[in-house]
């Protein structure tokens, strides 16, 4: 195997790993990325007004998976704005479970954390909004140059929105974790 690979699958010393701290920690981490996703979007909208937005991709998804387009559009009130309650539901969803594969995977492999959680930020983007999304037709094509695809534009809010998500996952694990168990992350080498 040659080495570049090997110190990709590096694994952590097994007497460091903390799973259960690391899914807490991951619980946290992913609640509180959807928020700076959220934050993100205000400034960056992952969509142009009119026909995308009437039905985002969290609620195509739903519906994709049988559930009913009232229901899927659901909203809720705040402070007088209508806010829809299951995009909203995915959105954290996804947020929690990404935060917790991501916090424990860190556990035993620490090239998960590479660039500060970036790499793997990019890899979910181009997994979901690149791959998965546009096959199961929660949202258009990803060619840009495509009548009815998703923009340039979609794709610089998505793509640095994945990135600024999953360093604030790194953010609040790193963090936590240390002072939870107070020593170092499982992937910091303690041996020099």
């Amino acid at each position: 195997m040659p080495a570049w690979i090997a110190s990709l699958l590096a694994s952590t010393d097994p007497a460091r790993r903390r799973p259960g701290i690391a899914a807490l920690v991951g619980l946290i981490g992913g609640a509180f990325s959807a928020i700076v996703k959220f934050g993100w979007e205000v400034p960056f909208p992952p969509r142009t007004p009119g026909i995308r937005s009437e039905t985002n991709p969290p609620q195509a998804m739903l519906e994709w998976f049988g559930m009913s387009h009232e229901t899927s559009h659901a909203m809720v009130s705040f402070n007088n704005n209508q806010l829809p309650i299951m995009s909203f539901a995915v959105h954290f969803s996804f947020a929690i479970v990404f935060g917790l594969v991501y916090c424990i995977a860190a556990e035993y492999v620490p090239r998960i954390t590479m660039w500060q959680g970036a790499v793997f930020g990019t890899l979910v983007y181009i997994g979901a909004h690149v791959i998965v999304m546009p096959i199961l037709g929660w949202a258009p094509s990803p060619f840009p140059w495509l009548a009815g695809a998703q923009t340039w534009s979609e794709h610089f809010s998505e793509f640095f929105g994945h990135i600024v998500w999953m360093w604030s996952i790194e953010i609040v694990r790193h963090d936590l974790r240390g002072r939870i168990t107070h020593e170092p992350s499982a992937e910091i080498d303690m041996s020099s």
